[in-house]
């Protein structure tokens, strides 16, 4: 008892600090995979260092650290679930240890027993936006995160920028309107919206699929997905041009 009360003392101490408690092979050992212990720790896999040139690594944390946020400044936040991360610089080991020849990767470990294979996320058929990440860890854990996102006004600045991009042109040429009554503009703008839809962009808006996949044993990078129940931003991007 005295062993897990020092453990989880230590955990909250480090979650005070940092949402994500950064691990590297003892600790990992100690914490996450040695009894006993009484909650349930999520660990994502990466790698982080730009020599490892992971681009989905750095987009699938900064997910991760939404989600960690929002657990860590909840009002249900408990000492029942950590959020960790050991990234592939600094627990070789780990990877090792565990047969893992991917990055990004999480992984569930219960309070109790081994994970099962329920308890890896499925990122290649899922994605890694922070809402599928919390809905997955209320699955295995009980525990239930809103998600809160920070302000992020570069959409409204956009829309801003556009609107009054077209209002200057539509005052520029308000004694000449008759383009908008082209039909051959209203066509190309209306095919290169069915172009955009059919290459899968609403499917990546919704899902937050990976832009591609880079295996960090081999360094090979995979643009085009394996299954036929998801995809790569790449493919889209592929299918947009072909079209």
């Amino acid at each position: 008892q005295n062993l897990l009360a020092e453990k989880v003392e230590q955990l909250m101490e480090w979650s005070s600090r940092r949402s994500v408690i950064r691990m590297n092979g003892d600790k990992f050992r100690r914490f996450v995979k040695a009894p006993p212990r009484n909650y349930s720790v999520i660990v994502m896999f990466t790698a982080l260092q730009p020599q490892r040139q992971c681009s989905v690594c750095r987009q699938a944390n900064e997910e991760y650290q939404v989600l960690a946020n929002s657990w860590r400044y909840s009002s249900a936040f408990s000492n029942k679930l950590f959020f960790t991360i050991v990234d592939y610089d600094e627990g070789a080991d780990v990877f090792q240890q565990l047969n893992m020849n991917s990055a990004p990767t999480f992984m569930h470990f219960p309070p109790k027993g081994k994970p099962k294979r329920a308890d890896t996320f499925d990122l290649q058929r899922i994605g890694f936006a922070a809402e599928q990440l919390a809905k997955w860890i209320a699955d295995r854990t009980d525990v239930h995160i809103r998600v809160f996102r920070p302000p992020n006004y570069s959409g409204t600045i956009a829309l801003a920028l556009l609107v009054s991009l077209v209002g200057g042109l539509l005052y520029l040429r308000r004694n000449n309107l008759e383009f908008i009554y082209n039909k051959t503009g209203w066509a190309m703008a209306a095919l290169c919206v069915v172009f955009a839809m059919t290459s899968g962009q609403m499917w990546n808006h919704i899902r937050g699929p990976p832009y591609a996949h880079k295996n960090p044993q081999n360094g090979q990078v995979s643009y085009i997905h394996g299954s036929s129940q998801a995809q790569f931003v790449a493919e889209s991007h592929i299918i947009l041009l072909l079209s």
